[in-house]
């Protein structure tokens, strides 16, 4: 009888069982989940940019039947203030703003009007004080919903 070294069954084991690993059939990776049926996305409109622009600012003491106001550079302490802004375009509720402010920085008045427009429109913010206006330079910013628009105007009331 012929003898087996422990070492040759060892042997012979790995070697079968890297055969069995090699000839295992690979399995083909499992299909992906069906994901979850979502409704195509709706395509909601964006926020309208406003259609509206300024297109020009003008700073005076008295509006024409047209609401054109006559730019002036300086005005009288006792003046009504008017600041014109012409706009151009279509808006709904649009709000159109002027601020005043004085030389040092300080506010010296804050006025608004909401626009419902289609086409070229002059919007004229009027600003009175009981008193005098202080002597001295202003400037008249203008917004147009919440953003700087126009030219800002600089006047001095004397």
């Amino acid at each position: 009888m012929k003898k087996t070294s422990f070492g040759n069954v060892l042997l012979v084991a790995a070697i079968g069982a890297v055969a069995l690993v090699g000839c295992k059939k690979q399995e083909p990776a499992p299909a992906p989940a069906p994901e979850a049926s979502m409704p195509a996305p709706v395509n909601e409109p964006a926020p309208a940019a406003s259609a509206l622009s300024v297109t020009s600012v003008s700073v005076g003491n008295a509006a024409a039947a047209d609401k054109t106001v006559a730019p002036l550079a300086t005005l009288g302490a006792k003046d009504k203030i008017i600041v014109s802004v012409k706009t151009d375009g279509t808006a709904s509720n649009a709000t159109v703003a002027a601020r005043l402010t004085y030389q040092d920085g300080q506010v010296a008045g804050e006025q608004n009007a909401m626009l419902n427009t289609e086409g070229a429109e002059t919007t004229n913010l009027e600003f009175s004080n009981t008193n005098d206006w202080p002597t001295g330079k202003y400037r008249a910013e203008v917004t147009l919903d919440g953003q700087p628009a126009g030219m800002a105007q600089e006047f001095e009331v004397k």
